[in-house]
């Protein structure tokens, strides 16, 4: 559990995606949002720190999420993931409207095809080990600031006894994630909170159908940059979120 801000300030808890981790919104908490809220911020079953048990169900991870925010005492709270996190918070929405005030989905994985999830699945086959920093950064495909990959390499890995690099992720749950990422999402219509959507046009996770399905649901806006819309566009994201937790969530929209 990473956590930033006045504990008796209001609380944002932020959900990563796939292979990342909770301090994947270190900057944005330290940088801009905690001088506001609380941001709450776990690593997710079989990556970072957490344990890795599974099974690495929807339903398993959306439960342990729950079970989280119910150990730190809160009962309600606005909730932002990013890719894998955003699909979380689209069923925890469906599931659990009530423990949300307001939904943020940062390039969410709302659904992913299945030749999509297939590949993404068996890239993670090997083992997550790195010769160097250098080759952590050059492994990602996402076009993400080579500074901030670098960071995250500090972050999120592990050095082993002979000096290489190796994420904190277990990679049978990474797997079983994609593969939990095909399936169905909740129907659109059981997001009935305030909702922002921020989608990477370039990056194109977020397909036409969906946004055309969430238009009448959620705020939706495009954000420059590639798929970690919280790096590549800092400011934009930043400041739109910022802007939309700090709206009247009881007015229309």
């Amino acid at each position: 559990m990473h956590e930033w801000g006045d504990p008796a300030a209001p609380v944002v808890v932020c959900v990563h995606g796939v292979t990342g981790h909770g301090e994947r919104f270190k900057r944005l908490a330290e940088e801009r949002w905690a001088s506001r809220f609380r941001i709450v911020a776990p690593d997710l079953r079989g990556h970072g720190r957490s344990e890795h048990e599974a099974p690495w169900t929807i339903a398993t991870h959306a439960a342990d999420l729950i079970e989280t925010v119910d150990a730190l005492g809160i009962e309600q709270a606005d909730w932002v993931g990013h890719s894998f996190g955003g699909r979380l918070v689209l069923e925890l929405a469906a599931r659990e409207p009530q423990r949300i005030r307001r939904a943020v989905l940062l390039d969410p994985a709302i659904q992913l095809l299945p030749h999509v999830a297939a590949v993404a699945a068996d890239l993670e086959r090997r083992e997550p080990v790195y010769d160097s920093a250098d080759a952590y950064v050059d492994a990602r495909e996402d076009g993400s600031s080579r500074h901030l990959v670098l960071d995250d390499a500090d972050l999120h890995c592990d050095v082993l006894p002979d000096g290489r690099l190796r994420r904190r992720t277990y990679q049978a749950a990474v797997i079983s994630i994609y593969g939990e990422l095909a399936s169905d999402p909740p129907p659109p219509e059981t997001l009935c909170v305030p909702a922002l959507l921020i989608h990477a046009p370039a990056y194109g996770l977020v397909r036409d159908e969906q946004l055309d399905a969430y238009a009448g649901r959620a705020e939706i806006l495009a954000a420059p940059g590639k798929h970690m819309v919280m790096w590549d566009a800092f400011d934009e994201v930043a400041d739109a979120v910022e802007r939309f937790l700090l709206e009247d969530p009881s007015a229309e929209r």
